[in-house]
């Protein structure tokens, strides 16, 4: 982290250490901008963007012809701090599309001990690592079709987290209740039932630390994950008149080598069974939904994907080249079977931080006509 300011004492050098594993799992481990205070007290500022070209086949607005649209896809802005070495917080806020700037995170932080941690406030609650990896840290430029746990904006929830990483970091563990899905006259549930969701993630060589993860340490690790994760909530589908109850759970895994000549090799898979107790929920564009940032949408079925990619050793320019192929398919209990291919390559300059990425998808939704798109995307994190 860059300092640009003269308040920071001599003596803050000591605690860098502790000040990155703090920023990691605050999620903001990217920030660029750290002033300390007095005592143990400290606050970042951090800037993220993602902004991408797409062309879409039959998406230009007479119906017919490919679109060429650019777009500033996201903008975030990420801030953490700490009073004390044990209490904190953070408090982000993004801007996507053509859309006002909304909050992200805010978060109230406590470290009770080693390896327990009390979160209270809006956050990620304990899903797949795909969500608690989110588009910043993903290999593939388009966020998981097949990601689908309810949330309020952006994978994000309101309520309370404990969580913590034990067994030398290997273990990590989150358990928490959240305001869940269909809080509203009319819907489901009108009485106001909290979702809960759990997760386990253990890593059987290079340990994780803290609560938000990653998709690729290009090479920093030599990683093995696997997680699972399960939610649910009494009353979660439906309406007043026909209500079920909501559960989800999946598996996911992460393996990523380093190789003898230099490349590495990543692999990524997860699967998902999304259960809505046989009821049909409310669509999310249904006028009881209106105001209601966490209604509808749940759809009962099964779902996978995997991912690999390869990051070629050596650089070129200013970079190095991580070619990527994905599959993801979604198979509801009614309807038609969907799935996605995309093929791509990163450009990785300083890893997440620096990357571009040109991605070519062909989307099959079974019931309808095969479409495809192309999609180069630009990512820079301060």
């Amino acid at each position: 982290m860059n300092n640009t300011t003269k308040t920071r004492s001599r003596h803050v050098a000591p605690r860098l250490g502790a000040l990155a594993l703090a920023l990691a799992a605050a999620g903001t481990a990217n920030a660029g901008v750290t002033v300390a205070g007095p005592g143990d007290s400290y606050l970042t500022l951090g800037l993220w963007m993602r902004t991408s070209y797409t062309s879409a086949e039959d998406a230009a607005p007479n119906g017919s012809s490919r679109s060429n649209d650019f777009a500033v896809d996201s903008i975030r802005i990420i801030t953490s701090g700490k009073l004390t070495k044990s209490i904190g917080g953070m408090v982000n806020f993004e801007r996507q599309s053509d859309e006002s700037m909304r909050l992200l995170d805010v978060v109230a932080q406590f470290e009770l001990t080693e390896g327990i941690n009390l979160w209270f406030g809006r956050m990620l609650p304990p899903t797949d690592r795909a969500n608690l990896a989110g588009p910043f840290f993903a290999n593939v430029w388009e966020y998981p079709g097949v990601s689908q746990y309810p949330n309020a904006f952006t994978g994000r929830d309101d309520g309370a987290l404990l969580w913590g990483n034990v067994m030398d970091s290997k273990l990590l563990y989150a358990i928490g209740a959240f305001q869940g899905k269909n809080r509203g006259t009319g819907l489901s549930n009108d009485s106001d039932e909290l979702l809960y969701a759990g997760r386990l993630a253990y890593s059987f060589l290079d340990a994780e630390p803290g609560y938000y993860g990653t998709n690729s340490y290009f090479g920093e690790k030599n990683l093995f994950t696997v997680g699972a994760t399960f939610q649910t909530q009494k009353n979660g589908v439906g309406t007043a008149l026909a209500k079920g109850d909501y559960t989800a759970w999946n598996l996911d895994a992460l393996f990523e080598t380093k190789l003898a000549g230099g490349g590495v090799v990543t692999l990524e898979g997860a699967y998902y069974d999304y259960d809505t107790d046989g009821v049909t929920d409310v669509a999310n564009t249904n006028v009881l939904c209106s105001g209601i940032n966490n209604c509808g949408g749940a759809t009962e079925g099964t779902a996978y994907l995997v991912t690999a990619a390869y990051l070629i050793p050596g650089t070129y320019g200013i970079g190095q080249f991580q070619p990527y192929v994905r599959y993801q398919e979604f198979d509801p209990e009614v309807g038609s079977t969907t799935d996605q291919w995309d093929f791509g390559v990163t450009y990785v300059m300083k890893g997440h931080n620096a990357r571009i990425t040109a991605v070519y998808s062909d989307i099959d939704p079974g019931a309808a006509a095969s479409t495809d798109k192309f999609i180069v995307g630009v990512q820079l994190m301060y």
